[in-house]
């Protein structure tokens, strides 16, 4: 793995819970006219109840009434969710759900909707099914090294991608936050894997870094994956290298210390032979043919232990290696 790493073209990073913190939080609730604000999320909070995604307790703690009784309960993947309040069909996921649901496109909540997902927030709408009731943003907060980590990455030659099921917005908002170019959003869990197929078919060495259980495919498919160390079990399990922290400044560290470790291989391997090459000859006795003496055991037992000496310690300068 560490011979692998150190030959990685191209780093896939997932987007929550790796660049970002993975606990988004509600900042922003909007509601027809006619609707209350806390009603748009005890509703959101009564879909979201069975859910287990970050965004789902998000929602369940920003909501302070208590939960409603749903039935008939579904997820749409890619989508979001719906289910029945008092005998109602409610829906509440993405932008996608909204085309499917063929809802008006021309509302005030809307173009609210559109400048929040421009500030890199995670929209959700809530919905019957004629008709938008309200829009609840999310966002979740970069990781304090995520900035530089990134560029540290770009420092060692290495290109970024980010990886998400955003939509194409909020994801560019996220990504020129920490100057990485290529964005592939709208991403369904199922693709992460075939993405990371993609960017190999095209002669790229990729690293694949993530924490959560739809990551572990595409994990088991890099040609490293890297797992956040506080990630599932099931993505650490699909990993080659586990990163002992949730930083994203380990994975460069990693990266830096593979191509370390190459170079002093080589060194010591170089070394070694040159050693080798000139003391046999000297232990077979070539210089009793010029006259000179034959060598000592006990010197060729000194020799010996010299080239070992040499090896470790220039191995040992790995321990000196640091990541500006």
């Amino acid at each position: 793995a560490l011979e692998q790493l150190s030959q990685v073209t191209t780093v896939v990073l997932d987007k929550t819970g790796t660049i970002t913190q993975g606990k988004p939080t509600v900042t922003d609730v909007l509601a027809k006219p006619g609707l209350k604000r806390a009603t748009i999320l005890q509703l959101a909070a009564s879909l979201e109840f069975y859910a287990k995604h970050p965004l789902a307790q998000a929602i369940l703690q920003a909501s302070t009434a208590e939960t409603l009784p749903v039935s008939d309960f579904e997820t749409l993947p890619g989508r979001g969710l719906t289910a029945k309040v008092n005998g109602l069909t409610y829906f509440l996921g993405n932008d996608k759900l909204l085309v499917k649901q063929k809802l008006s496109t021309e509302t005030p909540l809307l173009k609210q909707a559109q400048a929040l997902t421009q500030g890199g927030k995670t929209v959700m709408f809530l919905s019957t099914e004629k008709d938008l009731l309200g829009v609840i943003a999310v966002q979740d907060p970069l990781k304090q090294d995520s900035r530089h980590a990134i560029a540290q990455l770009h420092k060692l030659g290495t290109k970024t991608v980010m990886l998400t099921g955003d939509n194409e917005k909020t994801a560019r908002a996220i990504a020129k936050q920490v100057q990485i170019s290529e964005v592939i959003s709208d991403v369904l869990p199922a693709d992460k894997a075939r993405v990371v197929l993609e960017l190999q078919a095209k002669g790229q060495k990729v690293a694949m870094v993530g924490d959560g259980i739809n990551d572990a495919p595409a994990l088991a498919n890099a040609d490293v994956g890297v797992a956040i160390g506080n990630g599932t079990d099931v993505a650490i399990d699909s990993a080659d290298v586990v990163l002992m922290n949730s930083d994203l400044s380990s994975l460069a560290r990693a990266l830096l210390l593979s191509h370390k470790t190459l170079v002093n291989i080589k060194e010591n391997l170089f070394w070694a032979f040159f050693y080798n090459c000139l003391g046999i000859p000297v232990a077979l006795g070539v210089l009793t043919f010029f006259g000179g003496p034959l060598l000592d055991p006990m010197i060729a037992a000194l020799c010996m232990s010299f080239s070992s000496i040499s090896v470790v310690l220039n191995a040992l300068r790995l321990n000196r290696v640091k990541l500006n």
